[in-house]
């Protein structure tokens, strides 16, 4: 009867512990899900002003507006660099869209990992208790940091700030 009685008394303590998650950790959210603003989504680069007229002026893409003109030119100053000596973006969009662009990537992609993740979605358990296998089923796609760096370093590389191992 006691073995009964500490059997059920740790099959309770299991459940019990297993309920207290919450599934997906939320440290994985690319979005804010939250219902207040989101601080870090809106940075002024100069001091807001009330504009003269409420209309909003026909879009320009990629052209200059007025809250922030420059960013490229911006970000380069206040890591350091030299604006004058930086290259422009441009050769490189144009050389990434040689073969074509798609229009609708976002919706593909999005449609093409959640079927991934539908496919990925672990064992029978896994689902069951709701474990998250996030990282198992991304494992083939990830890269081993430490083994790249080694790579980099027999080619020649110079990787002065690596970080030290774990």
């Amino acid at each position: 009867m006691p073995m009964r009685v500490t059997i059920l008394g740790l099959t309770v303590a299991v459940l019990a512990l297993s309920a207290c998650s919450n599934g997906v950790p939320t440290l994985m959210n690319l979005r804010n899900t939250e219902s207040g603003p989101d601080e870090f989504s809106v940075v002024p680069t100069r001091e807001l002003e009330m504009p003269s007229s409420r209309d909003l002026p026909a879009p320009t893409p990629g052209g200059i507006n007025r809250a922030d003109p420059n960013p490229e030119a911006d970000a380069i100053a206040a890591l350091g660099g030299n604006i004058n000596a930086a290259p422009s973006a441009g050769g490189l969009v144009t050389y990434a869209g040689r073969f074509g662009v798609a229009s609708d990537i976002r919706g593909t992609l999005a449609a093409e990992d959640e079927q991934f993740r539908r496919e990925n979605d672990g064992r029978l358990l896994e689902r069951l208790f709701r474990n998250n296998v996030y990282f198992d089923a991304y494992e083939d796609q990830s890269l081993d940091r430490y083994a790249e760096l080694e790579r980099l370093r027999r080619m020649g590389v110079q990787t002065p700030s690596a970080p030290p191992p774990e």
